[in-house]
């Protein structure tokens, strides 16, 4: 250990070795963050969309065995044609179920069947400071199979944008 530059005082910094993975449980049983993405990694998606003269990409997730998938509706919206890559390397056209532009959600239907859907929380339980993670294929996919978490930052807020 050394004094730190510029001190006055005879403070010193001790570093240890990294410690190994350490599984992150919540409390009261939950999941550890890496059993929630061995659960759901093989539910996420990346989709391809074909525009006038243009592509956008993004990611989505199986909702049900049978085809239907949820995604953002930024991602589909003025998509001539839709393309959607399953984890295991399968690739599908995809149809516009729905979508709702101030929720920003839409669902898509691929003709694909023993799909494994993702699993969700109870949005009904949530609390201010309860964990979560989000899953995708980000940049398009071509970074695929990432996880990352936060907290429940606020519940049934209204937030106003132009």
């Amino acid at each position: 250990t050394e004094p730190f530059a510029g001190s006055s005082t005879h403070s010193h910094l001790q570093l240890s070795p990294t410690p190994g993975s350490i599984p992150h449980i919540p409390h009261e049983g939950g999941l550890s963050l890496q059993d929630i993405y061995a659960r759901n990694i093989n539910s996420v998606v990346s989709i391809t969309c074909t525009l006038s003269g243009d592509s956008k990409s993004g990611t989505g997730v199986v909702l049900s065995e049978n085809g239907y998938l949820v995604t953002n509706a930024h991602v589909v919206s003025e998509a001539r044609e839709i393309q959607v890559l399953l984890t295991d390397g399968r690739t599908f056209p995809a149809t516009v179920v729905g979508s709702d532009e101030l929720s920003d959600l839409a669902v898509l239907r691929i003709e694909a069947r023993d799909l494994v859907p993702a699993v969700f929380g109870d949005s009904k339980v949530l609390r201010v400071g309860d964990g979560v993670v989000a899953s995708g294929d980000a940049l398009g996919g071509s970074l695929r199979g990432t996880m990352t978490d936060g907290i429940i930052s606020a519940i049934n807020r209204d937030v106003n944008v132009d």
